[in-house]
């Protein structure tokens, strides 16, 4: 629908009120009643604007004074980069995928080429953006993600071993984790000061690109802009984006979804070092309804760091906490992620509630699993944040999550 003018919007009316009391416009699926509420890229709508917006529509949806009107929207241009007006500058690299040519019809692919950075010098990365490289290419992509391939001994140091839940089936010897994961309602990640990722010389960004067919020929291809610190300077945290899976061994053998049921899967996963928790990106596919992150702290208490209680698969929301509200969580905390999967015909995504679902990379198929940018800090460096955080030492944390 096109929501331009108000004789294009005015049939919508209903719709409209619909999808703003049930917050599913703008796309805020997390519930508001539990754990934390403060993000740096909050979209959601306030009561008091959806009271506007359901009032206006209760009494008729009126046009109003013609002369009150705003000046019309001046669009942006699609074909710019959202965090050059963020930084004043354009990204110090940018790399592309090889290009790929999804049919109008066939099954799911993946593709996954491998790009050179052309570093000959180590650097440090302060933020990151990716996007298909046309908009046509939004519709035949489901999720694209960026690995960076590098020798680095570093980069797994904090990962749970294949023993202890690691997924290692997909994995470059080299691979260095993810830079970047991109899906529709994930466009950037820009790292908290002093924070960032390491590129060594010879690095690659080794892709793995979803792509779905739609019923007409597209060629695409995936770009990942990058916005560096100068040179010479070296922030003092390394962060990296974790998959924390909901289920015990990460692979996604554990999901078990009998037909017109409603399942439950959980995975749990201990931090090695003091952790600070950037964000919380619910990832899963048609049958996803809900899912949470918890911290059950060294102490035995269990907070609720965020539920998306409304997972839509539609949009792939990513929930940047602010800079006050990230979780800061001792060593030995364990991360509790729990799924819910809806397989009946109540769940209007569902194509089929008469059919089994297990684990798979098809979109007909599911898993489940929380996209997590960690960045580790020395135990020193906990101990100082607690000293200033008193409120929120773990035995009080449960007041400071509300």
């Amino acid at each position: 629908m096109s929501l331009v003018t108000y004789e294009e919007t005015r049939p919508w009316a209903k719709s409209i009120k619909e999808r703003v009391i049930t917050r599913n416009m703008p796309p805020w699926h997390l519930d508001k009643t539990v754990g934390i509420q403060h993000f740096a890229n909050d979209m959601s709508l306030s009561d008091e604007q959806i009271d506007a917006i359901t009032k206006w529509v209760d009494t008729g949806a009126p046009l109003g004074n013609p002369s009150d009107m705003p000046a019309p929207i001046q669009w942006p241009k699609d074909d710019g980069w959202r965090l050059a007006k963020e930084f004043g500058r354009p990204p110090d690299i940018i790399v592309k995928s090889d290009p790929y040519t999804m049919p109008a019809h066939g099954q799911d692919q993946w593709w996954k080429p491998l790009s050179d950075l052309g570093l000959t010098e180590a650097r440090w990365v302060r933020a990151v953006e990716m996007r298909p490289s046309t908009p046509a290419g939004r519709k035949i992509i489901h999720h694209a993600l960026a690995h960076l391939v590098q020798e680095d001994p570093q980069a797994r140091k904090f990962e749970e071993t294949p023993d202890g839940g690691g997924d290692r089936r997909n994995s470059n010897p080299d691979e260095a984790g993810t830079l970047m994961e991109w899906a529709v309602g994930k466009n950037y990640d820009i790292y908290r000061e002093n924070t960032g990722k390491l590129l060594l010389p010879g690095s690659h960004v080794w892709w793995d690109v979803h792509y779905h067919a739609i019923g007409e020929q597209i060629t695409d291809q995936v770009e990942l802009a990058m916005w560096l610190y100068p040179k010479g300077q070296e922030p003092k945290y390394r962060t990296y984006l974790t998959l924390f899976g909901a289920q015990s061994n990460n692979t996604g053998s554990r999901i078990d979804i009998p037909p017109n049921t409603i399942a439950q899967t959980q995975g749990f996963h201990v931090l090695k070092a003091p952790a600070r928790l950037e964000n919380f990106q619910p990832h899963m596919h048609l049958r996803g309804k809900a899912m949470s992150m918890e911290a059950i702290l060294p102490d035995g208490t269990i907070q609720t760091l965020s539920f998306v209680d409304r997972f839509n698969f539609n949009w792939m929301t990513n929930y940047i906490y602010a800079d006050d509200a990230a979780p800061v969580l001792p060593t030995g905390t364990v991360l509790r992620i729990t799924a819910w999967y809806d397989n009946t015909s109540a769940n209007r995504n569902n194509p089929d509630p008469d059919q089994w679902v297990g684990y798979g990379d098809r979109t007909v198929d599911e898993m489940g699993h929380a996209w997590v940018n960690v960045t580790y800090i020395s135990e020193d460096d906990y101990k100082a944040w607690a000293a200033a955080h008193p409120h929120k030492n773990p035995a009080d944390q449960r007041a400071a999550l509300q």
